[in-house]
């Protein structure tokens, strides 16, 4: 039987399609889109909190609850984050609204990320071709990172 897709948008390493590979998950259909109402961080990982002056790009797109579930269970026994999904809407470049799952770490540890870390987000980020100040704010967190 067909397992039922759900849309959910990937913000930090998981926007990367070769890091989604790792845990055989490629996905057929994506589209930039960004979040109002929160902001960044990536100390260690990526992860959002809550923001009225910011705002999140990324990409959604579709993916089983056993996909995520399987991704998300390598988030926490690989990288150590347990993120766990909150519904909200994103906007689409096109300006159209789509509910989406997002997945938040709420108990991650502040500690600085790994340069190589902060790459598999900012590559993306550019062949998306995201806006160059949310580059750029990507960029920033290279000055709090550490070597591979």
């Amino acid at each position: 039987m067909t397992q039922p897709k759900v849309d959910v948008f990937f913000y930090g390493s998981y926007m990367n399609f070769n890091v989604l590979k790792e845990v055989d998950l490629v996905l057929d259909q994506w589209e930039v889109a960004r979040l109002n109402g929160f902001d960044i961080k990536i100390e260690p990982r990526a992860n959002l909190v809550y923001s009225n002056q910011h705002c999140v790009y990324g990409i959604v797109s579709r993916a089983t609850h056993q996909e995520l579930a399987r991704l998300y269970s390598h988030a926490e026994n690989v990288l150590g984050e347990i993120y766990l999904p909150q519904a909200v809407i994103v906007e689409t470049l096109d300006n159209k609204h789509r509910p989406a799952l997002c997945y938040i770490c709420h108990n991650m540890v502040s500690r600085q990320a790994n340069k190589d870390y902060v790459k598999r987000i900012v590559l993306p980020a550019k062949e998306f071709l995201f806006p160059q100040w949310y580059i750029e704010r990507l960029e920033s967190f290279y000055s709090n990172s550490t070597e591979s």
